[in-house]
């Protein structure tokens, strides 16, 4: 109890070295430095007010206790016994809110994303399930009010996708949606199947963290820029129209494409984002395998190639394997309704994030 209460004591002293900084004329004068605090200063704030409200009860409890070892009327002892126990549950809550609220952040989670899915074994079924995740997406991230927009498209010849990306914005996308990388698998009977045979395929997701300029600095030289006729929908101006953009990051090889705007000018800047994307995210899945090099984490966002789903359609139900949670609402999943799914992956998370830091509490102590 002692070590929470005093985790939580430097936290405060820290949010009010922060508070006093913000409003230091020198600081804000560092326009990039006044973000940060004012950054830090809004995160500690939150852990503040639990903080404060956790003593407050702490301190209510001992007023019940001590109520109840002197008073002699029984009348006013029932009404302290009453309120000793609401707080005694409120206390717990309490701790179990703060716990989670010390769990070391990801520091992408408040990140915006890039979602690129594409089909994989299965052929044209393949693609009409990428078609299929992305339209679960999208319902998803409308119910979220986030926006969304398409960064590359490549149609597949019997519907769906072969390949699609879009890029999504809003707040703590990259924590919410960053569990859905790896491979999902479908079974069922598909539309070209004359014998009624259950057949499965599959396709990858990657949700990249978003970079920005100031995460990953390319230097223009390096870029290799082609524009092309895009092909597919899109209308007599597409297909006749060089709008279609290619770059290629010569020192990493890494290759984007994006053909989905009427304007040139719109696509580059497009590729442009999905680049520093990759090239950030080739970064951040390094830094992802040294850590798991010591610990391995259950609900590992670092493994593209992991199958972490399957949709089973004769059954009428989604498994996630990471966690071994199966429900039976697979019509209600692919039309969006993905809360219970990330809610349980984030519940796991967090509980191997506490355990981890009981393990390093234990070594230091």
């Amino acid at each position: 109890m002692s070590s929470l209460i005093e985790k939580l004591q430097s936290i405060k002293d820290r949010w009010i070295d922060v508070s006093q900084q913000i409003v230091d004329p020198e600081i804000i004068a560092d326009m990039d430095r006044y973000v940060k605090l004012n950054k830090e200063y809004s995160d500690l704030k939150v852990i503040v007010d639990a903080f404060d409200d956790y003593t407050n009860v702490l301190a209510n409890i001992d007023s019940s206790r001590e109520i109840l070892s002197n008073e002699k009327d029984e009348e006013f002892r029932e009404m302290a016994k009453i309120e000793f126990d609401e707080l005694q549950k409120r206390k717990i809550t309490l701790e179990d809110e703060i716990k989670i609220m010390l769990i070391p952040k990801d520091p992408d989670d408040n990140k915006n994303v890039i979602i690129e899915i594409r089909a994989g074994a299965g052929g044209d079924e393949a693609s009409i399930f990428s078609g299929d995740l992305y339209r679960m997406y999208v319902k998803y991230i409308e119910g979220k009010g986030w926006k969304h927009e398409v960064t590359t498209i490549n149609e597949g010849t019997s519907g769906g996708f072969k390949e699609i990306g879009l890029e999504v914005s809003g707040n703590n996308v990259y924590g919410i949606m960053k569990y859905e990388s790896g491979v999902h698998r479908v079974q069922r009977v598909p539309q070209t199947e004359t014998q009624g045979r259950v057949h499965t395929s599959a396709a990858s997701v990657a949700v990249l963290p978003e970079a920005d300029e100031v995460d990953v600095k390319i230097n223009p030289a390096d870029i290799k820029k082609d524009t092309y006729r895009a092909s597919g929908a899109g209308g007599q101006h597409v297909n006749k129209t060089e709008s279609a953009v290619r770059l290629t990051h010569i020192p990493t090889n890494t290759v984007v494409e994006c053909q989905d705007g009427r304007s040139q000018l719109k696509n580059y800047e497009k590729a442009m984002k999905v680049l520093r994307t990759r090239i950030y995210e080739a970064e951040v899945e390094k830094r992802e395998k040294e850590i798991a090099a010591d610990r391995k984490s259950q609900v590992s966002t670092g493994d593209r190639s992991a199958k972490i789903r399957t949709y089973n359609y004769p059954q009428g139900r989604v498994t996630d394997h990471r966690i071994n949670l199966t429900l039976y609402n697979l019509e209600g999943i692919i039309n969006g309704d993905l809360g219970p799914v990330i809610e349980g992956l984030q519940m796991a998370a967090n509980a191997e994030k506490m355990k981890e830091g009981l393990r390093d509490d234990n070594a230091v102590n």
